[in-house]
């Protein structure tokens, strides 16, 4: 009897579906439109284009219209097929769609800021239109009438905004790393509370409003996840990217975690496990396992006749240890750690194999991502990188 060949299993990755090369300059947003094959992009060649996918199986602009600054961020709404665009002079522009989208009709227009508008976003049920720019402002006005209803002083120009309907909250995330909370009311807001957990300028937030979960991403390379709805205070760190993350986009059917980062970096977070927060860093003058003096600990250097070494920090424990009393490293990935870090001999004792367990999976774009979009109907997901490409990707072999 002939042995039976068994086909190798197919490692599970993103599937390139299409790329969208037409673009002159950077695509800063783009979107899946739900329920149709096509895509709504804004970029700063000063152009909004409305791809269609053609019976040839490629994507042509069934709009393109040229706005009088480079579109810098949008918004888009399929209920209502409302698109707002933020632009580099500081205006807003608003257009409502056609059905079969080949025409789009200007609808109204906001002076909303002195600066670039960094963050746009229309919000059907309170029927406001929110934006933040980089004079430092974030303004939301009314998208019946067209007049600013409410306007908050930030203390660095935002690069991220969420809102929640239900208590009126906005999530602004800023660039001195500060995540701030606010609550909107029709003409004014109050300061709920602020979050200071990045050493880099915070660059994308994502909110889940079943979990009552926040995330943030960083320049620093990490995200982080704040429990608002717990009210606990915990902050889990998620290591995984080895450049600026770029965009969050959370899959709540499957409690995944998706981020992407400029060095093309695609990673999927199951966020369906207990994970740990990291420890705070102990201060010490000595070694807390060995004792050895710390360089700057001159008088017990002067006692002992020993020469002072330098701190690090074990990344399980959070103990001040020296180079050799911390020479091994690991993964720990139910505190955040993918990758290897430095953690003290007995930590690394005490990880075992299942510890060690990857709760994140890796996957490479080929480009450097500058905007991200998840649509969860479907499970596409949109890049867009500064290469000019649009790319899109069928999310099901690993966002399941």
């Amino acid at each position: 009897m002939a042995t039976e060949i068994q086909p190798k299993p197919q490692t599970r990755t993103p599937v390139l579906l299409n790329k969208i090369e037409a673009s002159q300059d950077v695509v800063n947003t783009a979107v899946i439109i739900p329920k149709e094959d096509g895509v709504i992009s804004v970029s700063d060649d000063r152009t909004i284009r409305i791809w269609l996918k053609r019976d040839s199986g490629q994507y042509w602009p069934s709009i393109y219209h040229t706005m009088p600054a480079s579109c810098s961020c949008m918004s888009f709404n399929p209920e209502t097929r409302r698109l707002s665009v933020g632009m580099e002079n500081g205006t807003i522009s608003e257009f409502i769609l056609s059905e079969d989208y080949n025409k789009m009709t200007p609808e109204r227009t906001y002076e909303a800021h002195q600066g670039k508008v960094t963050v746009v976003l229309f919000v059907l049920e309170m029927e406001w239109v929110l934006s933040t720019g980089q004079d430092k402002n974030l303004t939301w006005h009314c998208s019946e009438s067209g007049t600013q209803l409410g306007l908050y002083r930030t203390i660095a120009w935002v690069s991220g905004l969420q809102f929640d309907v239900e208590t009126r909250h906005a999530f602004v995330g800023d660039h001195s790393g500060q995540v701030t909370i606010l609550k909107l009311e029709q003409d004014s807001c109050s300061l709920v509370t602020t979050f200071k957990g990045h050493t880099g300028n915070v660059t994308a937030l994502c909110w889940d409003p079943a979990q009552r979960v926040l995330f943030s991403g960083s320049s620093d390379h990490s995200i982080i996840m704040w429990d608002i709805g717990g009210r606990k205070g915990t902050a889990i760190e998620l290591q995984g990217h080895n450049d600026k993350v770029q965009g969050l986009c959370y899959a709540p059917h499957t409690r995944q975690l998706i981020s992407c980062s400029s060095d093309g970096g695609i990673v999927i977070w199951n966020m369906d496990v207990t994970r740990q927060e990291t420890p705070e860093w102990l201060d010490s003058d000595s070694c807390q396992k060995c004792e050895q003096p710390f360089f700057w600990n001159f008088k017990q250097m002067w006692d002992s006749k020993k020469i002072g070494l330098r701190q690090h920090h074990c990344r399980k424990c959070g103990q001040a240890v020296c180079g050799k009393c911390s020479a091994k490293r690991s993964t720990i990935p139910l505190m955040g750690f993918e990758f290897e870090v430095r953690v003290c001999d007995s930590c690394h004792e005490s990880i075992t194999d299942e510890d060690r367990a990857p709760t994140a999976t890796f996957h490479d774009s080929k480009h450097s991502i500058v905007y991200m979009h998840y649509e969860p109907t479907t499970g596409w997901l949109l890049t867009s990188g500064a290469d000019k490409v649009v790319k899109l990707w069928d999310m099901t072999p690993v966002v399941s």
